[in-house]
């Protein structure tokens, strides 16, 4: 079985990279971690914003000469603002945009010379609402959608250098949804996965062997209305 080594994981404070977090280190692995807020773990981390690319870039260089070397990442950090487009102000739409899309980009642009040295994997966190739209999600299906385009252009890009695979995750319980405005909330008793269960999802994706690649990998709910 594969060593999981050094694993950075974006958003590692809460939700599922916190449970992505408990995961690797249960597994053998490193987790190391890029998040806003203080992971509850006790792992190396670096506090910064995604939504800075010169703050997550220079995230990951700390992070990795401090671990000496980064054999995986998961960029489970995400946002949303729910709402009309109209209605949902600018600076919030584009924020979602920039933590999403760009905090990805950023993240696995300054971590790819450190995962071709070791081969490594990394693991992009679309969602069902990357690959199917509906109203008042406009942030969130444009950053979504750009993230599995940019997964199966970097899988075709790094082919033969590292591991690419896009974990496309249906709703879970999180914290995910308690700031929303009622409509945009799951009903109470809605069918959801626990974080812990999508975690291990991306520990099997991380341990996969050089070569055999998960290239995309939907973890739902039987019952989840979002997929397909």
């Amino acid at each position: 079985m594969t060593s999981l080594g050094t694993v950075l994981v974006t958003g590692g404070a809460s939700g599922l990279g916190a449970a992505t977090v408990d995961a690797i280190a249960k597994a053998g692995g490193t987790p190391v971690v890029i998040d806003r807020d203080a992971p509850p773990a006790e792992v190396d981390h670096v506090r910064a914003d995604l939504a800075d690319t010169a703050a997550a870039t220079e995230a990951v260089g700390e992070l990795a000469d401090r671990a000496g070397r980064i054999d995986g990442v998961f960029t489970a950090a995400g946002v949303d603002v729910p709402g009309p487009l109209e209605q949902v102000p600018t600076a919030d739409w584009e924020q979602v945009v920039r933590i999403n899309l760009f905090g990805t980009v950023a993240v696995v642009r300054a971590a790819l010379p450190h995962l071709r040295r070791t081969n490594g994997t990394v693991v992009t966190c679309s969602s069902t609402l990357g690959l199917r739209a509906v109203g008042d999600a406009t942030a969130y299906c444009a950053s979504k959608f750009g993230v599995t385009g940019f997964s199966r252009a970097l899988a075709a890009e790094t082919s033969g250098e590292i591991g690419v695979t896009m974990l496309v995750p249906g709703g879970m319980h999180t914290a995910f949804f308690d700031d929303r405005p009622e409509q945009y909330r799951p009903p109470e008793g809605a069918p959801l996965n626990a974080p812990a269960d999508v975690a291990e999802s991306v520990v099997f994706a991380l341990r996969q062997p050089p070569g055999c690649e998960v290239r995309e990998l939907v973890l739902a709910c039987s019952e989840e209305g979002s997929w397909p």
